[in-house]
Parts: C-alpha cells; sequence; structure tokens
C-alpha cells in the first residue's frame, strides 16, 4: 500500500478499472455473494484475472487495513513479485 501499487475497497476498484489501472484483483472468500457478483462481473467485463483463495482477515492483514473484501493490484512490477 505504501508503494501505492495496490488499491483496496470496490468504490476504488471500479475508478481505477476502466482506466486500465488494475492488473489483478484479490477478492476475499468471505465477502457477500453480491459483492463478490459486481466483482466478478466487472472483472470478466475488462478481462482482469481473480484470486478468491483467501479471507477478508488475510487480505486485511497483508495490507494493514480493516475489513478489505476487494484488493487490486496496479502495478505489474508488484504483479510478477506477488505470483512468485
Amino acid at each position: 500500500m505504501r508503494a501505492r501499487g495496490l488499491v483496496s475497497g470496490e468504490e476504488n476498484l471500479f475508478i481505477e478499472l476502466p482506466k486500465g489501472n488494475i492488473h489483478y484483483i484479490f477478492l476475499a472468500k468471505d465477502a457477500s455473494e453480491a459483492t463478490k457478483k459486481r466483482i466478478k462481473d466487472k472483472a470478466n467485463f475488462y478481462h482482469i484475472d481473480l484470486n478468491e483463495d483467501y479471507t477478508s482477515e488475510a487480505l486485511s492483514h497483508a495490507i494493514g487495513k480493516e475489513n478489505r473484501m476487494v484488493i487490486g493490484v496496479l502495478n505489474q512490477g508488484f504483479l510478477k513479485i506477488l505470483k512468485k
């Protein structure tokens, strides 16, 4: 988060998606069905890979913020590191 390579929250994600800035999405597996549907629909529309392997607690802990259901990766270099 400090390097500004991520965005968190639906609103921020939906702002960055049309700009083509999001390269990967982490969606909490314990997010509500409505949230999952909105995020999955947007990810499919913009052809963005999506990962649902983590809980909201794990995602929140990873970025040092509370109650995060969705994280978008902005930086492609950072994404390469995460995929390793």
